[in-house]
């Protein structure tokens, strides 16, 4: 189930990108989409909620556009 998701708030498909943090309750993990729902995902475990907050802002990094949207279900790959 997708905890947060974060949006660099493009609304071309080529150029978007979204971020999520999953979990099942017990396994944490940190998906990262490209290019909208058409587009390519990878899929990084982490060991714990913070490690994978950690890992999320590395995949946001320093730019400012980023958006945090309400999360839903089902939004991700996978869930």
């Amino acid at each position: 189930m997708v905890q947060r998701h974060w949006w660099n708030g493009s609304k071309t498909a080529r150029f978007r990108r979204d971020v999520y943090i999953r979990s099942d309750g017990r396994h944490w993990d940190v998906l990262v989409q490209i290019g909208g729902t058409a587009g390519r995902y990878r899929v990084q475990d982490c060991p714990s909620s913070g490690s994978a907050v950690i890992v999320a802002g590395a995949w946001r990094g320093s730019d400012a556009g980023w958006r945090e949207l309400a999360p839903a279900a089902g939004a991700a790959p996978g869930c």
